[in-house]
């Protein structure tokens, strides 16, 4: 299994850069969003793009993402630590969700994949496994020397 943030799903439905990695795990049923990662997922389509609260569901359902991840009270309280240990509004402006998503990965002893770069980094610094996707431009993060 993979762990997928919310910008992961985000980037398979608009077939961006990172659509091509996030596809097989999609295919073959080894990527999960968290129960936050989906309210997140939800959240962007109806209230962004705009699309209706129904087909976003079925979206979302065909893509096998509604069996979303619990988020057991242990996590939670982990992603709260992780957060106030590396967040800043400007040189680290993490989400709660994403902490989730990363605490959610180490927990299971899976990778997250996400595009995030504040996100990758935080995850490098705790010795959370990932798979950096694409960002939307192409580019792709590269782990710090050392």
């Amino acid at each position: 299994m993979t762990v997928l943030d919310a910008y992961a799903v985000l980037a398979y439905l608009r077939d961006e850069p990172a659509a091509e990695h996030v596809r097989p795990l999609l295919e073959d049923g080894s990527g999960a969003l968290t129960a936050v990662g989906l309210a997140e997922v939800l959240d962007h389509l109806v209230r962004l793009v705009k699309a209706d609260e129904d087909d976003a569901v079925l979206d979302l359902a065909q893509l096998g993402l509604l069996e979303a991840l619990p988020v057991h009270a242990e996590t939670g309280s982990a992603a709260g630590r992780l957060r106030a240990r590396h967040y800043h509004r400007t040189r680290c402006p993490i989400s709660m969700a994403d902490c989730i998503a990363a605490e959610t990965a180490r927990v299971t002893g899976q990778s997250l994949a996400t595009a995030d770069p504040d996100l990758l980094g935080v995850c490098h610094r705790e010795g959370i496994a990932t798979l950096p996707l694409p960002a939307s431009d192409g580019s792709t993060w590269i782990p710090p020397d050392g």
